[in-house]
């Protein structure tokens, strides 16, 4: 978003009125840390930039032109200095933001000829006017301050404050907290914390998380941003933190949200109406406490600042079955832990050269007691044991900053950073079971029970469940999961007239030790054979079991390396051209440290435009066009490119064990006498040279955006926006090695598959031509394969288009924000992950592992929020109190049909599956419920109705004492209304394996989150 609002704005005289602006945001070329201060005088002139906080001073000398441009200044208030020739003085006051330049201007009009009119009498004071128009960005950028969000109703996470800019959704429940930018995937998103990369690459689904108190800004960039940023199709948050300055100030508060005073969640239901999940019982609480110190432990020149922070949350969860589908009746109590702190430290060597370090812990360990009980949920059994998980680690950044003259620029950044995904049980005896990642390591514990039979079977014979499990159909993570980045990144800015240029080069390697497998070894899944008469409940029926069994463990690494240029081009006084180019390199390397997938030099143009029509800041036009690329993400390898177990078998049973859960008396089902690997997983390194296309692409974007913003009064400014996404390319896994069986028949080769040269799954870009290199005889010789794009998959699909209608209003004791997107999400495809089955394996969904997949499946995508209506602000009553309000309407997203594929010639469409015959001979598709189609019938994507509507009102009032200075206490109130509509449903149909309707579709599986209350005590000195 161009603006940004504020609680603090301007008083003018009617000179600056007259010119409409006393700030101007900057060149979108900015570092991603720090700001600047730009502007016009006459030449010859002297500018210092002088902090009151910090001492930090730099002069420069106006240039020929009249311009002048002080960069790399740290976020903050600033007094700048104009010294003419003749001794005189002028001074105003800027605030810089992070990415922005403030514009301070000495003279109006033209800069040179003679023309230009001196502006001796401004001073900026600081009032109710709303943000200037920021006439030199091409970027969609929302700045929040740390002042900014505590004024209004907001909770205290990157993600929820990201949902407050213009073009982003929350995504689906099944990932966690997270958002869609700009219809992009949760997985294609990027977040720093002072120029270090904090995002998960492993599937890029978690990032880690600054204590929320230590932050100064948060960035939110939703489109355009500069060559600097990349790899990322979403979008990208930017957070600074903190710092000391001369004055020491210390403080400390108490954030508490009672269980009595949060509503419980609403009970989940199956079609039929009967209860799936009994929530009355549940309830929540949580409470984190913070405190701080910062100050100058050298005047001017060395400043410190800490925190530490410790958060606790409760959650009783008396529940059902856990899952959609999992009927082992259980609840639990969850505790989790958030002991975290955060280290900021600047040293200012001289004026021109500066350091920088930064070190953050957000560990977190979290305790779930496992207890049996009922269907209903209205009572707590037996103790099974505790799941221990931990997450989180340490981040230390160091950077250094250095001036060189007026014009150049220097900054280089070198960062680590650990996140541990640790994971093990301990049962109720003091069984520990934790997996190591090797894979012929045996599993203790029970297995996990999946029982998905029709009512009137379970009505007659009884659920099968566990009575033991702990971990509840979520695999177990082995116990030294774990994440490790080591960043370098050097930044280089130039003034060389007219132009400014940017350049740099950025090193990422990231390592994973990863690896899973489920509780007690494997997953035993009950299903219903209607017989051979194909009718339910006819008295022919009978049960099958099915044996699966998953386990996999390695250690995975991704190198990144990117180089970029851009330059800001000053044409005319008021009209900016913006040229970049970014190249990206990407090597994934699996678990025996081989190379499987290399990427060089892919290229990323950035254009863009910013027009100032009337030359003074009030009415600002600007364009960009842009292509941005994505890595694969490390968990690719894990399965896909290093040893692993994947194996199936059916059986028939006479019984079941009434504390496991698991089947007795197994007798191998006709075809099934040996477990069958799937994607031939049989623990087996593939060579690595096989397991990616040979002329695979990067994922990557191109985007247009076309707007204008314009400010109608002193006090209120109106944008428009308008968006347009197209994915170009993606990355997913193909698994029809059937195009080797037809080779191989076409030339004479007999096919001995599968062996390490041969896997069934392989990474390709949909759509396009695919190279391929196999071992087709497992005699170690390789063939280069050249398979069309049509025969394995259509292209990827994905187009984003959207209008942005946003505002900026700001007065002396209220300020409202606000937008409206109408937006459209379409394709085949979602991106990194499929919400339509929660499915979170980054860059290997099954969108496109078989053409049959990809039937009906172009439509309204899961990120399809047509309508968001955001609307937030605050109102200063008084001196001491205070009343905000954030306002969320939203129109739901797509609903599908999802079902299985019947491969009989002889069945016609409505027939509905077909049934097993006698001999057991079926013949679905092996995936099971996995396309758009219900009862032999298509049902292209997103034709099954949507969602309803959601709206969420939150309310806070502050109150601040005159009699004790520094302290406040504050009261937020969370969906006011305790409107709990329906955020995502099951949209599996039919059951995978009997192709029989499930009583569990358009289950709901989400809610809006019910209402709940905040208090806060705080103190400042």
């Amino acid at each position: 978003m161009a603006s940004r609002y504020v609680s603090k704005g301007f008083k003018r005289n009617a000179l600056t009125a007259a010119l409409g602006l006393c700030f101007v945001g900057g060149l979108n070329a900015q570092t991603n840390t720090a700001g600047a201060v730009a502007g016009k005088a006459a030449s010859g002139d002297t500018i210092t930039v002088t902090s009151p906080t910090t001492g930090l001073t730099r002069t420069i000398t106006v240039s020929g032109d009249g311009s002048y441009r002080i960069s790399a200044l740290p976020i903050g208030e600033y007094t700048v200095t104009r010294t003419a020739a003749d001794g005189t003085t002028s001074t105003r006051a800027a605030r810089v933001n992070v990415g922005t330049a403030a514009n301070v201007d000495f003279v109006s009009g033209a800069t040179s000829g003679g023309s230009a009119t001196t502006l001796d009498a401004i001073t900026v004071i600081g009032t109710g006017a709303i943000n200037p128009i920021d006439v030199s960005s091409v970027e969609s950028t929302t700045i929040l301050t740390a002042e900014q969000i505590a004024r209004i109703p907001v909770a205290r996470d990157t993600t929820s404050v990201a949902l407050l800019a213009p073009g982003t959704v929350r995504g689906d429940a099944a990932f966690g907290n997270l958002a869609s930018f700009g219809g992009a995937s949760v997985a294609e998103n990027q977040y720093y914390v002072n120029g270090f990369n904090i995002t998960n690459s492993f599937r890029s689904l978690n990032f880690s998380q600054v204590p929320f108190e230590a932050i100064a800004e948060q960035q939110i960039k939703t489109g355009g941003y500069g060559a600097e940023f990349g790899r990322s199709l979403g979008g990208v948050v930017n957070q600074i933190t903190k710092r000391g300055t001369n004055e020491f100030h210390a403080g400390g508060n108490i954030f508490y949200s009672p269980e009595s005073l949060n509503e419980g969640p609403k009970n989940q239901y199956l079609s039929d109406g009967t209860l799936r999940i009994n929530n009355s019982e549940d309830s929540t609480w949580n409470a984190t406490a913070s405190a701080w110190a910062s100050g100058a432990l050298i005047k001017d020149r060395l400043f410190a600042y800490g925190l530490i922070s410790y958060g606790r949350k409760e959650v009783d969860n008396w529940g059902g079955p856990f899952g959609q589908t999992n009927t082992s009746f259980a609840n639990s109590t969850a505790e989790t832990k958030s002991p975290t702190w955060l280290l900021k430290m600047d040293w200012q060597i001289t004026d021109n050269h500066q350091l920088e370090f930064t070190a953050f812990s957000d560990k977190q360990d979290q305790e779930i007691d496992v207890y049996s009980n009922t269907e209903t949920g209205s009572d707590r059994g037996a103790y099974r044991g505790t799941n221990f998980i931990e997450q989180g680690g340490e981040n230390y950044v160091a950077k250094y900053t250095g001036y060189f003259g007026d014009s150049f620029t220097l900054s280089a950044l070198y960062g680590h950073g650990e996140f541990s995904r640790g994971q093990y049980l301990v049962t109720a005896d003091g069984e520990r079971i934790a997996f190591s990642g090797d894979l012929n390591q045996p599993i203790g514990g029970c297995p996990d029970i999946l029982d998905v039979r029709p009512g009137y079977r379970t009505a007659v014979t009884g659920t099968y469940r566990s009575s033991c499990t702990i971990a509840f159909g979520n695999q177990l993570q082995r116990e030294d999961s774990k994440d490790t980045r080591d960043q370098f990144r050097i930044d280089a800015e130039w003034q060389l007239g007219d132009h400014l240029l940017r350049f740099g080069y950025d090193l990422d390697d990231y390592e994973s030790v990863a690896g899973q497998i489920r509780e007690g070894g494997r997953l035993w899944r009950y299903s219903t054979s209607n017989g051979p008469d194909g009718q339910p409940n006819t008295g022919d029926e009978f049960d099958i079991a099915r044996e699966q069994i998953t386990r996999s463990g390695a250690s995975l690494k991704v190198e990144q390396r990117a180089l970029y240029i851009q330059d800001s081009w000053n044409i005319t006084d008021n009209f900016i051209a913006y040229l970049g180019g970014r190249w990206d390199s990407f090597e994934n390397l699996n678990g025996a440290g081989e190379t499987y997938v290399k990427i060089d030099d892919q290229f990323g143009p950035r254009l863009g435009f910013s027009w100032d029509v009337k030359g003074d800041s009030t009415f600002k036009v600007f364009g960009n066009a842009g292509r941005y690329a994505l890595p694969l993400t490390p968990s690719v390898a894990l399965r896909g490119a290093s040893a692993s177990f994947f194996t199936r078998q059916q059986f028939n049973f006479t019984g079941v064990d009434p504390v496991t859960g698991a089947p007795l008396g197994l007798t191998p089902r006709p075809g099934q006498q040996e477990p069958r690997f799937i994607n031939g997983e049989d623990g087996t390194p593939s060579n690595p040279l096989t397991i990616a296309a040979r002329n695979l692409k990067p994922q990557y974007q191109d985007e247009y955006i076309l707007g204008l913003q314009m400010a109608l009064t002193d006090h209120f400014s109106l944008g428009a926006r308008g968006i347009y996404r197209d994915l170009k390319t993606a990355i997913d896994d193909n698994c029809d090695y059937t195009v080797i069986l037809d080779y191989a028949a076409e030339h004479g080769l007999t096919p001995v598959y599968p062996n390490p040269g041969f896997p069934y799954c392989r990474m390709f870009n949909p759509g396009e031509d695919t190279v391929l290199l196999t071992d087709i005889e497992g005699n170690g010789v390789l063939t280069e394969i050249t398979v069309p794009g049509a025969r394995l998959a259509p292209k990827a699909k994905r187009k984003y288009t959207a209008l942005e209608l946003f505002f900026d209003g700001t007065w002396d004791k209220f300020f409202l924000q606000g937008s409206y997107t109408y937006a459209k999400s379409k394709g085949n495809t979602e991106g990194g992950v499929k919400s339509d089955i929660g499915q979170a394996d980054t860059n290997v969904t099954q969108d496109f592992d078989y053409i049959e997949l990809t039937v009906d499946t172009y439509g309204y995508l899961p990120n399809d929020r047509r309508h968001s209506l955001k609307l937030f602000g605050n109102y200063e009553i008084s001196d001491q109190w205070s009343v905000g309000a954030n306002l969320l309407v939203q129109s739901g997203r797509p609903k599908n049909c999802i079902g299985v594929l019947d491969r009989d010639p002889n069945r016609l469409p409505g027939d509905g599956p077909s049934q097993p015959a006698p001999d057991g001979t079926y013949n679905p598709h092996p995936y099971g419920a996995a396309f758009f189609r219900c009862n032999n019938l298509p049902v292209p994507r997103g034709t099954s109705g949507r969602l309803p509507w959601t709206s969420n009102l939150d309310l806070n009032v502050a109150y601040r004492p005159a009699a004790i200075e520094g302290l406040q206490f504050k009261l937020d109130i969370f969906n006011v209304f305790d409107s709990q509509e329906v955020t995502s449903v099951s949209e599996i149909a039919e059951d995978p394996v009997t192709g029989t309707p499930v009583a569990t579709y358009l289950m709901p599986t989400s809610y809006q989150q019910p209402r709940s209350v905040r208090f806060m005590v705080q103190y400042d000195f």
